[in-house]
């Protein structure tokens, strides 16, 4: 969180707040925490100054960084700064399995207007590029999950006919509108997606489920939604445990196992490679780069994926 991202409503809280952000500069992390505290008794109510909190406590090691986030939490059930993801890290046991819809959707309207400069330029992303190399032939129908600003919708575009893209932030979708590459634009919650039965031809997720956490649902959900033989096309960080995993850096990464035991539940026949997927504090995050195609047999019974919706 970017300090003081947001006021408080009250010129002393904020006051103190800055103060403390000054000593926390100076290496005072223990007085900024105290000072913090001094503030949010003015303004109890202020949620960002609680994460703050909880922030400064966790980052440097001091006391009760869970009660600050549990308080933000309280105070702001929806989670717009992602407080259940802090707690989560803190006890080292995720109980959180998707992240907060509130929370991607404000972190992408943020990071809108120089998320090409900053993932292309700096971090030297290459997922829509890695998917498209495993795509061969033209499609009819395409739909791009989480597309963001449409870097993969721009790969696609040549080979398709019809190319819708669904994305939870307005602003993501008001800068994939500008580059003019989609035919239809929608904004979506893909936690909570109705079914659709036979309607794409292929599916495509590019750096999308590192936001999602578990799987089950969106899977089962892709099964109904593509035609047999319909391909989906997604990329996940790579995790050499079980399962998946929440990493410091707030974004979910995914076992090869677990991704191969959902696709082939699904009925889906699955190729899965590895590749640098991007840079990440000058570290390679190692991703893997999934090319999977439904049965021609597929499902039937609408759910909503948690049992993946098979019969």
């Amino acid at each position: 969180m970017t300090p003081l991202q947001f006021s408080s409503g009250d010129l002393i809280a904020d006051r103190r707040a800055e103060y403390a952000e000054g000593l926390l500069a100076s290496g005072e992390a223990a007085a900024a925490a105290d000072l913090y505290l001094q503030a949010l008794e003015v303004a109890p109510g202020w949620v960002a100054g609680w994460y703050r909190l909880g922030e400064i406590r966790a980052e440097h090691g001091l006391p009760n960084a869970g009660e600050a986030f549990a308080e933000a939490l309280r105070l702001d059930p929806a989670d717009q700064l992602g407080a259940a993801l802090r707690l989560d890290l803190l006890r080292g046991q995720p109980l959180v399995e998707t992240m907060p819809s509130a929370f991607v959707e404000a972190l992408f309207d943020q990071y809108a207007d120089h998320f090409d400069h900053a993932l292309v330029e700096t971090l030297n992303y290459r997922a829509p590029q890695l998917l498209r190399a495993g795509l061969e032939g033209e499609f009819a129908r395409v739909l791009d999950l989480g597309c963001g600003t449409g870097l993969m919708g721009a790969e696609l575009r040549a080979s398709v006919r019809h190319l819708e893209g669904w994305d939870i932030s307005a602003e993501m979708l008001r800068e994939a509108e500008a580059k003019g590459v989609y035919d239809r634009l929608e904004k979506a919650d893909l936690s909570v997606l109705a079914p659709v039965v036979d309607a794409y031809d292929l599916i495509t997720a590019a750096d999308v489920f590192a936001y999602l956490g578990a799987l089950e649902q969106i899977v089962g959900w892709v099964a109904l939604a593509l035609a047999p033989g319909g391909r989906f096309a997604f990329t996940v960080e790579a995790y050499e445990g079980e399962g998946f995993v929440l990493r410091e850096s707030r974004r979910y990464a995914h076992s090869e196992d677990y991704v191969c035991d959902l696709l082939a539940r699904a009925g889906f026949e699955a190729r899965i490679g590895r590749a640098v997927l991007r840079m990440d504090r000058g570290a390679p995050i190692e991703g893997l780069i999934v090319q999977a195609v439904r049965a021609a047999q597929g499902v039937r019974r609408q759910s909503d994926g948690e049992d993946l919706a098979f019969a």
